[in-house]
């Protein structure tokens, strides 16, 4: 295996692993916002991904190698909490405010296995140029 396509693989899922950051940040920093600019509260946002062909230079037959990428960002479509506070600016007439649906938990636990994802991919960029730099020392 090139070891140029093993990096372009783990690439893809650095990049992937970087958007599902970005969301999961975004959820925590709206996590009270109950009036957006459609003036409903803050809809949890969902990564999905999916997998990659990546095509190997100068190889013609053979299998391709696959990577991963994001393949769409989707609202969570479950209903947040509704709690009584008659005095919020967004309160409805029975004095209720409609909360988002994001759970401080999962965000959390998106975070911590997201960051992970992306520390693991880092270390193989890392022990891939570190096998590349052995081998140029093996040439001398």
């Amino acid at each position: 295996m090139n070891i140029i396509s093993g990096i372009d693989v783990t690439a893809g899922a650095l990049n992937a692993q970087k958007t599902r950051l970005d969301i999961v940040a975004q959820n925590i920093a709206n996590a009270q916002t109950t009036r957006g600019p459609d003036g409903q509260p803050y809809h949890r946002k969902v990564v999905s991904f999916e997998t990659e062909l990546i095509r190997q230079s100068g190889a013609a037959t053979g299998p391709g190698l696959q990577s991963v990428r994001v393949s769409s960002i989707t609202d969570d479509k479950s209903e947040g909490q509704s709690l009584y506070d008659p005095q919020h600016p967004d309160a409805t007439a029975d004095g209720y405010v409609k909360m988002p649906n994001v759970n401080m938990a999962y965000e959390m636990i998106d975070l911590m296995t997201a960051s992970r994802a992306y520390e693991a991919n880092l270390s193989v960029v890392k022990n891939a140029r570190q096998m590349t730099l052995r081998a140029l020392e093996i040439g001398k």
